[in-house]
């Protein structure tokens, strides 16, 4: 079970390296977009866009590495003061009642539109914006898919810690 999630580890592990680079150039970008519009007068909304679509991507892309290094937003009503088969209960119900759930009832009825979108190569959000707002979309599926990677390493590694083999 150990290697298995080990091994799930390490996609949201590779993935949150690469992604990572995300909020260097976003920040750049910004940075070229704020001078060229005060310092220069000029605009354009494909300059703009490119920075929402890599904060689109770096936080969803993300979003699974985010919960491989236990770095996510918890409300820690009775988590910190719960032992740590307590921990590995409540993260295990957490993952199997909530998680992925949610994650799989979004990815079914987010399909529909990424396919579409990809199939009628959806353009631009704005006027004048990336012609690709079927990439912006196929982030969907692709949170949802390594939450889910991430959800099951974790529930892996909880019912060991509750079978006290880890």
């Amino acid at each position: 079970m150990s290697r298995l999630a080990d091994a799930l580890d390490t996609i949201n592990r590779h993935v949150g390296y690469t992604v990572r680079w995300l909020a260097l150039f976003m920040v750049m970008a910004q940075f070229g977009v704020v001078l060229l519009r005060y310092v220069f007068g000029v605009s354009w909304v494909w300059a703009n866009e490119s920075v929402l679509y890599m904060h689109a991507a770096l936080f969803m892309i993300a979003a699974g590495y985010t919960l491989l290094v236990d770095e996510h937003v918890r409300v820690d009503i009775w988590y910190a003061k719960e032992g740590p088969r307590g921990q590995a209960l409540t993260n295990l119900l957490g993952h199997l009642v909530l998680l992925i759930p949610s994650m799989t009832v979004l990815l079914l009825y987010s399909w529909p539109t990424v396919r579409n979108s990809w199939k009628i190569m959806e353009g631009p959000i704005s006027v004048g914006g990336i012609p690709a707002s079927f990439l912006l979309k196929s982030l969907i599926p692709v949170f949802c898919v390594l939450l889910i990677i991430q959800a099951v390493a974790n529930i892996l590694r909880d019912l060991a810690r509750l079978a006290g083999t880890r």
